[in-house]
Parts: structure tokens; sequence; C-alpha cells
């Protein structure tokens, strides 16, 4: 018999050179309202964007990617 589970979802984001987790807040939220509920928080993810989902470690990851201070 198959049963399925449900995995917790792991928002990543490098600040300062150190990768940060951020828990979901609201699991019904999409991976682009988490990223603005973090905005708030964090100013740099205004202009993030979203790579992901990855599962790893028996979660599913995104990773939040600052756009500050690239060119191209």
């Amino acid at each position: 018999m198959l049963t399925a589970t449900h995995l917790q979802r792991v928002f990543l984001m490098d600040e300062k050179g150190q990768q940060l987790q951020l828990p979901d807040p609201e699991q019904s939220f999409s991976p682009e309202a988490v990223l603005n509920f973090y905005a708030n928080t964090y100013p740099i993810l205004t202009t993030a964007t979203i790579q992901g989902p990855i599962i790893e470690n028996d979660t599913v990851q995104y990773k939040f990617i600052s756009q500050m201070g690239t060119k191209g």
C-alpha cells in the first residue's frame, strides 16, 4: 500500500555570505507570496527571483536569489 507523505517546504536565502533557512509562513501561500512576505523583513528580496523547487532531505526547497549588485 502506498502512503502519501507531505513534504515540508523550506525557503533559503543568502545574507552576508551565510545561508538562511526561512520557515514556511503559511502552507497555502505560493512561493511568490512567501517571497513577498519575507521582503518586508529582508528588503534585498524585493528584487529576488525564485529557484526551485528541489526535493532534498525530505523537504521541498526554494531558493531566493538576490539580483542586487549583479550586472547582465
